[in-house]
């Protein structure tokens, strides 16, 4: 039986994003939205995942720049967002446990939201200006 400890190194959160996006893009309802963005930039994306991941829960500020903005355009929805938190949540849920891991799921789950309403938000002001 593996005794699970807290997230508290860069380490921690390398594991924690390489095995989340392992299962992203093997998920055959998010899985070829990612693959499509991200194309064969994956070694990019997930170094700037540790990053940002980095700086938010180990507050070791390696991220710069503005997370949504490549986010906006995307073909998706509310329920590609709750796919999402679904894999992240059991992903963190089946690597750490502590007030760190806990952190990461809200910060998730606050992201998710929020990506969710301004892609909603962008693609309504979109659809009115053709109107």
């Amino acid at each position: 039986m593996t005794i699970l400890t807290d997230i508290t190194t860069l380490e921690d959160i390398k594991l924690l994003v390489d095995t989340f996006y392992a299962k992203v893009q093997k998920d055959e309802f998010i899985g070829p939205i990612f693959i499509e963005k991200i194309g064969n930039r994956w070694p990019e994306h997930l170094t700037k995942m540790y990053r940002f991941w980095q700086t938010i829960l180990l507050e070791v500020h390696t991220y710069s720049g503005s997370p949504f903005p490549p986010h906006k355009q995307l073909p998706v929805s509310k329920e590609h967002f709750a796919q999402w938190m679904e894999i992240f949540i059991e992903t963190t849920d089946s690597l750490f446990l502590g007030p760190v891991a806990e952190e990461a799921k809200l910060r998730a789950k606050n992201m998710a939201e929020m990506f969710n309403y301004k892609i909603e938000y962008f693609r309504n002001i979109t659809e009115n200006l053709k109107l």
